[in-house]
């Protein structure tokens, strides 16, 4: 799973231990006489200011002692789930702590190389949906498609699932097989679909000059070396002498921030705004603008092709090029994936990733609310997919040739 997130890491001040134990035993101890079981404690910081009694957390700790499965999970377990469900209490879905065993898989992840299906999932409208299958991952290859809504991973209704013990489910060993019974839009009756995994190398970019002379780069994610293949492409775009470019961002699930700003800034002058995050009354915006390449100037004409399934990173590259009419938009409406992750070092071994912001285009559109919408709104249809048309694309190349700004 891929999803755009803050490269910077930083350390937890306060740990959330701390607050259970720290404060946990204080309260529990001198307001609950019914509980006279204190577990042992270790490495005490000083709590935060809060209003809240913990007593019936230390009650529950206690009465969970006596469960006859207590002795099959450590105190250290008990805590790391302590957490997971004080995150969950955010009633967010992008903000999930990992214990040890979810961060070195989600390390894995993002490093650009694990063993599942190669799709992003994510959820939409409270349903365990395809944001994007990789491109020829299995999952492409089994025909999975974004937006597709995930009812059972094999036979796990997905209904009560977050998204990380989804994708634990999703993931596993080469060449074993995951049923998914999904249902599709436009179809009146789910179906399954079986996934054989396999090793996931997470893939970039294509290019491709066609006959017309149209230049496509086809990006796939937004990894830590995208910027370079991204400048790389660039170069054979001005060598083919070309003046027409389409960006094809669909089925892009995202990526990192450092990427998107530094593509944008190929096409923008310097100090033009790419996109703002947004932290609400929590903090004053932050603006992350262009670092002013700009080598195309006027001398450009482009279009960047979007779908359900560009999310994220897709958006705030698609948005700031929209928005400071650079490009114009063909395809179908983004995912809607427009809220920033930091993550965060709570322990050596395990990491909180939390939502700390939303984006907001250059024009203050946010992200988050309903995604993009094209200026050429052009769906693929079955008879395009039966006949191997791509209507979109050929939409992109039509609004090249009778170009106007």
């Amino acid at each position: 799973m891929f999803e755009f997130l803050k490269t910077r890491r930083t350390i937890l001040v306060i740990l959330l231990v701390a607050v259970f134990f720290g404060l946990g035993i204080f309260v529990g101890y001198h307001s609950q006489s019914e509980i006279n079981k204190i577990v042992g404690i270790s490495n005490k910081e000083t709590p935060p200011t809060i209003n809240a009694d913990f007593a019936p957390f230390w009650k529950a700790w206690n009465v969970i002692d006596h469960n006859p499965g207590a002795d099959k999970i450590t105190a250290q377990e008990r805590v790391y789930g302590a957490i997971a469900g004080l995150v969950g209490s955010l009633n967010d879905p992008y903000s999930v702590f990992f214990n040890p065993e979810e961060t070195k898989s989600f390390e894995e992840e993002i490093s650009g190389s694990f063993s599942g299906i190669g799709a992003e999932v994510g959820t939409k409208d409270k349903i365990l949906t395809i944001i994007a299958p990789l491109k020829d991952s299995p999952a492409d290859k089994a025909g999975l498609k974004a937006g597709d809504k995930i009812l059972k991973i094999d036979k796990k209704v997905t209904t009560d699932l977050t998204i990380e013990e989804a994708i634990k489910l999703l993931r596993g060993e080469k060449g074993t097989t995951v049923v998914l019974t999904i249902f599709r839009k436009g179809e009146s009756k789910s179906r399954e679909i079986s996934v054989i995994r396999d090793i996931i190398n997470v893939p970039t970019l294509d290019t491709f000059l066609r006959k017309d002379g149209v230049f496509v780069i086809t990006l796939y994610s937004f990894t830590a070396d995208s910027a370079r293949l991204f400048r790389n492409a660039l170069k054979e775009f001005a060598n083919s002498g070309g003046d027409k470019l389409v960006l094809d961002l669909r089925g892009n699930p995202g990526g990192y921030l450092d990427s998107a700003v530094d593509m944008a800034s190929w096409f923008l002058p310097s100090g033009k705004v790419v996109v703002t995050e947004d932290y609400g009354t929590n903090g004053k915006p932050t603006v992350h603008r262009s670092k002013g390449y700009d080598v195309f100037q006027n001398n450009l004409k482009m279009v960047i092709l979007i779908d359900g399934g560009s999310a994220s990173a897709s958006e705030i590259l698609s948005g700031a090029l929209h928005d400071n009419s650079v490009a114009k938009l063909v395809g179908e409406q983004s995912y809607g994936k427009g809220s920033v992750q930091e993550v965060v070092d709570v322990t050596s071994n395990t990491i909180l990733k939390i939502t700390i912001a939303k984006w907001l285009t250059p024009n203050g559109l946010s992200i988050s609310e309903k995604g993009l919408t094209p200026d050429y709104l052009v769906p693929i249809t079955d008879q395009d997919i039966a006949a191997k048309r791509d209507s979109q694309m050929e939409k992109a190349v039509e609004v090249l040739n009778n170009w106007s700004q």
